[in-house]
């Protein structure tokens, strides 16, 4: 009932919209630990993460590339499967952001185009080893982002183990501020092209872009790091609050060492082109860096809330997305 061309418009918008809350419930995980550190001020930092995202987003292609061919078959799904995923995962990171949970926006986009896409055709139209192989990335990057900042934070200790704490503090605050531009430039790299291999799936479905042809224009990767970017500046406060204060008392080693693990495996991960999430990442860090110190430095209380949150994700954003294309068919 609609003109493809015109729902290949609102799925860009749609795509851009994704980007922008992803930017805004991301902001986070590049400057939570040098917010909650005191080393930047939240305007600064929030600037800085914004100009990074965008830079980061010109790193690399090939995770846009996983995401537009190895969870759902381009070549069988319509638009308003991407249209209802969209709508679902839109919605589910306001509500989250608005409540202050750090959850995936890549967790978030699988679950709630898996849950459009068996909506449309069963599972028949999914890709199940890709999907297993992202759903392995999005497992692991906490964990190995623990590891990481769990055993350069020990180094840390070790080779400063005689200097003057404040000294030690004053010290790592540039390289903290290093670090923090890292892990948004990290961000970038990682996050903006999901909303560029949604786009792309678009351009192929509406006829513009050739079917098969998964190479990224210029123009949708400066329009999706530009809806990052300014989701960035808009900055997600409560998630900033629940990472950078609530989580784990840190201060500017922890910092450094937190970030530098996750912005070092996040990108990575982003050039060999597996999506993961950054949010989870850099979480898992900031929990490898306070076990590194003691276990009763993280606030499990707190780690436990994003847990659960973590694994609603994928089933109340594939439910959200089956739901809206059950709702959304009638105009197919």
């Amino acid at each position: 009932m609609f003109d493809p061309f015109y729902l290949v418009i609102i799925v860009i918008i749609l795509a851009l919209v994704f980007d922008f809350t992803n930017g805004w419930h991301d902001t986070a995980n590049a400057i939570a630990t040098v917010v909650g550190t005191r080393t930047l001020s939240p305007g600064v930092a929030i600037g800085m993460a914004a100009i990074l995202n965008l830079v980061g987003a010109f790193f690399s292609t090939e995770v846009a590339k996983a995401i537009g061919k190895d969870i759902v078959q381009t070549e069988i799904i319509t638009l308003l499967v991407l249209v209802s995923a969209l709508l679902a995962v839109i919605i589910w990171n306001v509500v989250t952001v608005l409540l202050g949970l750090p959850t995936s926006s890549s967790h978030a986009l699988i679950g709630s185009l898996v849950g459009a896409a068996i909506a449309f055709k069963g599972t028949a139209v999914l890709h199940v080893d890709g999907i297993i192989t992202i759903l392995i990335g999005l497992i692991a990057s906490p964990v190995l982002g623990a590891l990481l900042a769990f055993l350069l934070m020990k180094l840390i200790r070790v080779l400063f183990q005689r200097s003057n704490p404040s000294k030690t503090k004053k010290l790592f605050r540039p390289l903290q501020i290093a670090s923090s531009a890292f892990m948004a430039f990290s961000h970038g790299a990682a996050d903006a092209q999901k909303a560029m291999g949604i786009i792309v799936m678009a351009l192929m479905i509406g006829g513009i872009q050739e079917s098969g042809d998964y190479t990224i224009p210029f123009w949708v990767i400066l329009s999706a790091g530009l809806a990052m970017a300014l989701g960035t500046a808009v900055g997600g406060w409560k998630v900033i609050q629940t990472i950078g204060s609530k989580l784990s008392r840190l201060e500017t080693p922890q910092g450094f060492a937190a970030e530098t693990a996750a912005a070092t495996l996040l990108t990575t991960i982003a050039h060999v082109g597996v999506p993961v999430s950054t949010t989870h990442t850099i979480t898992g860090s900031i929990i490898g860096v306070g076990l590194a110190e003691r276990i009763r430095s993280v606030r499990w209380a707190v780690a436990t809330k994003i847990v659960y949150a973590w694994v609603l994700t994928l089933p109340g954003t594939a439910l959200m997305g089956y739901v809206f294309y059950l709702i959304l068919r009638v105009f197919e």
